[in-house]
């Protein structure tokens, strides 16, 4: 479910990439603003007409404060954390700074370095849903991992600044594709290696983890550009975050494995 919602919100993403420049230059600034204002309007009455809750759900009693402490103390909510704020944290960074880095590195128009990031956008769309199709039949970790070797080569390859037509774009399509993937995937893991009963707050978590991924990476983009007149080392720096990720996820599964095994061996 979370899956799901979190891929509309990418999808609306792709369409803000390709309607707002031309908005801006045939109505002018304000149209996108109003825009998306009178369709949050329209949303919020849709959902209050014809969104309820299922008949048997019931609230929790639990104490708000004393069940988020308790999360926090679980060592997967901080692995999931740091997984999504690099998967859907490194979407969200590239979908907000890779216009401003087409610009700036390739000398690409406004224009067409926005239609460039939808498509960049439009491929981790279609890729989160199969991050969970395939969490289901692989697991979550076999998919995460192989997320993250996608976003680790084209990392390491985007650090040497190749041309952008054909291997930049390739590689840029690569990462997309990686980063969707393991969007989808991290919330599967979550489902896995989780209590059926904390896997709303431990989600929680994940998510706010994710929307500060995507704060934090355009911030230090800029700055490296600005010192260096490159992005070179914060790419460097997103492989590296990459490679953390690979191995987080090894003891992610690994801890996941030795909990299932520990029911069969106190049976025996």
């Amino acid at each position: 479910m979370a899956t799901g919602l979190y891929g509309v919100g990418m999808g609306g993403t792709a369409i803000s990439a390709f309607t707002t420049v031309p908005l801006v230059n045939s109505v002018g600034n304000a149209a996108p603003f109003v825009l998306t204002a009178i369709a949050l309007v329209l949303y919020a009455v849709v959902a209050w007409l014809f969104m309820h809750n299922a008949p048997t759900w019931t609230p929790s009693r639990k104490n708000i404060v004393a069940q988020s402490l308790a999360v926090m103390k679980l060592k997967v909510t901080w692995q999931a954390c740091y997984l999504y704020a690099l998967s859907f944290g490194g979407y969200v960074a590239f979908s907000v700074f890779l216009p401003t880095m087409l610009q700036n590195w390739y000398g690409l128009e406004a224009a067409d370095a926005s239609f460039r990031m939808a498509g960049f956008v439009i491929v981790a769309v279609i890729m989160r849903p199969l991050g969970g199709t395939l969490s289901d039949r692989l697991g979550a970790a076999t998919t995460l991992q192989l997320s993250y070797i996608a976003v680790a080569v084209s990392a390491a390859v985007l650090a040497f600044q190749p041309a952008l037509m054909p291997i930049g774009t390739l590689v840029y399509i690569v990462m997309a594709a990686g980063l969707g993937l393991g969007s989808g995937a991290v919330f599967a893991l979550v489902a896995q290696t989780s209590d059926p009963s904390v896997v709303g707050s431990v989600t929680g978590f994940v998510g706010a983890a994710g929307g500060l991924g995507g704060f934090v990476p355009p911030l230090i983009m800029a700055a490296i550009h600005a010192d260096s007149g490159s992005y070179s080392l914060g790419i460097i720096l997103l492989l590296l975050a990459t490679l953390g990720a690979i191995v987080v996820t090894y003891f992610v599964a690994r801890g996941a494995r030795a909990s299932a095994q520990e029911p069969r061996l106190a049976s025996r």
